[in-house]
C-alpha cells in the first residue's frame, strides 16, 4: 500500500470510530481501505481553504510546506517564523501561505484540529500545536495522541461537539490528503520544512539567510 493510501485510510478511521487509532499494523485488512481509495478520484480539493497571512498584493510570496510532527518545523515556527512575521508579513511585504504535509496520521489529525475553527484561528492553533509538539507526539499510542490534540483544540476555544465533528469528517480527511499530494507533486516537496519563494523552491535556513533572500526579492 502506498504511503498516501495508508494516510488516507488512517484518517478515514477517525471517522469510523477509532479502528486505526488502536491498530498497530497499518497494512492490516480494513473494510474502509477500498472505499477510501475508490473515493480519492472524486475528491474536490478546491474546497480546501488556503491558510494565508499578510497582504494579498505583497511583492513577495512565501509558501511553507510543513508537518505538525516535524521537529525542524516546530523550531522554525518558534523562532524564525516569528521574526519573519514581525519584519515582513505584518508590514505588508510578504504574503505567507502555510500548507500542511502529511507524512503520518498524527500530522493529519493535528491539521484537522488546526483547521476546525476556520482561518481566523488557524495560525493561533498551529502555534499551540507546535509549542506542545514534544508532549502530544509522545503522549503514548494513537488514542492518547488524539486526546492530547483534542485538549489543544479545547484550549483554543473549540467546543467538544465541533471538535468531534471535525475529527470524524472522513471526507474532509481524504480531501486534505489528496490536496497535499497535489501540492507535493507540483512543488516537488520531499522534506519539511521546505519553502517556495516567488515560485522558487528554497530549503530551510536561518532567519538571516531568509531575510537576505527576501530583501533581494524586494530589490532592497
Amino acid at each position: 500500500m502506498s504511503r498516501i493510501a495508508t494516510v488516507i485510510c488512517a484518517a478515514v478511521a477517525v471517522a469510523a470510530g477509532g479502528y486505526w487509532m488502536t491498530a498497530s499494523n497499518t497494512s492490516s485488512v480494513n473494510p474502509l481501505v477500498g472505499s477510501a481509495i475508490a473515493q480519492e478520484a472524486n475528491l474536490d480539493t478546491s474546497t480546501i481553504i488556503e491558510m494565508v497571512q499578510g497582504a494579498e498584493d505583497a511583492p513577495v510570496e512565501i509558501i511553507e510546506y510543513a508537518s505538525y510532527t516535524c521537529p525542524h518545523c516546530a523550531t522554525f515556527h518558534q523562532g524564525a517564523y516569528k521574526q519573519l512575521k514581525k519584519d515582513f508579513i505584518d508590514t505588508g511585504k510578504v504574503k505567507f501561505i502555510y500548507r500542511e504535509v502529511y507524512f503520518d496520521r498524527y500530522g493529519l489529525w493535528a491539521s484537522m484540529v488546526a483547521r476546525c475553527a476556520g482561518p481566523e484561528k488557524f495560525f493561533g492553533i498551529t502555534d499551540l500545536i507546535y509549542q506542545g509538539q514534544s508532549e502530544w507526539t509522545q503522549a503514548g499510542g494513537p488514542t492518547e495522541i488524539v486526546d492530547e490534540l483534542r485538549k489543544i483544540g479545547r484550549l483554543a476555544g473549540i467546543d467538544n461537539d465541533q471538535l468531534e465533528a471535525c475529527l470524524q469528517d472522513g471526507t474532509r480527511a481524504q480531501t486534505l490528503v489528496a490536496w497535499y499530494q497535489e501540492n507535493a507533486e507540483r512543488d516537488d516537496v520531499t522534506g519539511t520544512p521546505s519553502f517556495v519563494v516567488n515560485g522558487k523552491k528554497v530549503s530551510n535556513q536561518s532567519y538571516e539567510d531568509f531575510k537576505k533572500l527576501i530583501e533581494d526579492e524586494l530589490g532592497s
